[in-house]
């Protein structure tokens, strides 16, 4: 998949192997997975984006009401819940994201089967885009398991640029397994640190080889 002039990846071969895979992807916090996952999906792989996932999850009543019992009005907001006093309360919680998660947990893997199912049925390839892939056990649900590198300094300029306080990108790389851990339990790597049109000729290139294998 060549770049194009302005450096942006050009068009994407389809990803046709003779069975469809599910590709789990892995990465620290701010190492750019998002982006990846759409360079995987331009290559016609249904993406399970299990954050979009767990917002869905977190907009059911009974959910929200769940929350709200657990943790005060405090987290709620006109519109439901309110993600970013949810998201420090159990960032510097270890008991409160234990509390959280096993109330959000079992549906955001419920609908995650889901998806994965509606896949199957439909013969289509997934990137099954999950940041707990490992704490929750949803590797086993991959034929492929891809970690995307980028480095401290890279991380760190990316989660300034969303606007996180400098601390925010170590607090929560804490709740999640340490990336020398997540990278040796993945079967590939992307160098993520470099121009996205790179990191895109390296998506190319994996699923020419995982199309072949």
């Amino acid at each position: 998949m060549p770049a194009e002039p302005n450096g942006h990846p050009g068009p994407c071969s389809p990803f046709r192997p003779a069975r469809p895979v599910v590709v789990g992807l892995l990465g620290g916090v701010a190492s750019g997975k998002s982006a990846v996952a759409g360079l995987f999906a331009a290559h016609g792989l249904r993406h399970v984006d299990a954050d979009a996932l767990a917002r869905a999850a977190a907009a059911e009543p009974e959910v929200v009401a769940a929350v709200a019992a657990a943790f005060g009005p405090a987290v709620l907001a006109s519109a439901g819940l309110d993600r970013e006093a949810l998201g420090r309360l159990v960032f510097a919680d270890a008991a409160a994201r234990r509390r959280l998660e096993a109330i959000l947990h079992p549906r955001i893997l419920a609908r995650i089967d889901s998806a994965l199912a509606a896949a199957r049925a439909a013969g289509e390839s997934v990137l099954l885009d999950a940041p707990l892939l490992l704490e929750t056990g949803l590797d086993r649900c991959c034929d492929h398991v891809v970690f995307v590198a980028a480095s401290e300094a890279t991380r760190a300029a990316r989660a300034a640029a969303r606007g996180w306080p400098a601390d925010e990108l170590a607090r929560r790389e804490a709740t999640q397994l340490p990336l020398a851990e997540k990278q040796a339990r993945a079967s590939r790597t992307l160098d993520n640190d470099g121009p996205l049109a790179a990191t895109a000729d390296q998506v190319a290139a994996l699923l020419g080889e995982l199309g072949a294998s």
